[in-house]
């Protein structure tokens, strides 16, 4: 199985979650999605998909927040409309 797939169908746990990409947290929030809208799954099975699927979202969603305020940073002029320039943080 291809690191791809895994990251599609292996459950991610709390410390999981930051070591995956923006892309494959998606793969994986998809994966969960079809996932309980198949209806067919235990009560339990279907609560620890979603609370994965919480925690992938949010990581997400800080990464996304992270890449728009650094292409803000990017596009930034000071008063002489110079391009303001500092330290990347990741």
């Amino acid at each position: 199985m291809s690191q791809e797939t895994a990251s599609m169908t292996k459950p991610t746990g709390p410390e999981q979650v930051s070591a995956l990409s923006f892309e494959e947290s998606t793969r994986r929030l998809s994966a969960i999605v079809e996932e309980l809208e198949g209806g067919e799954l235990p009560l339990e099975r279907s609560l620890a998909l979603f609370e994965e699927g919480v925690r992938l979202a949010r990581a997400a969603k800080e990464r996304l927040d992270r890449a728009e305020r650094r292409v803000e940073e990017l596009l930034g002029v000071d008063a002489q409309g110079k391009p303001i320039v500092r330290e990347f943080e990741s």
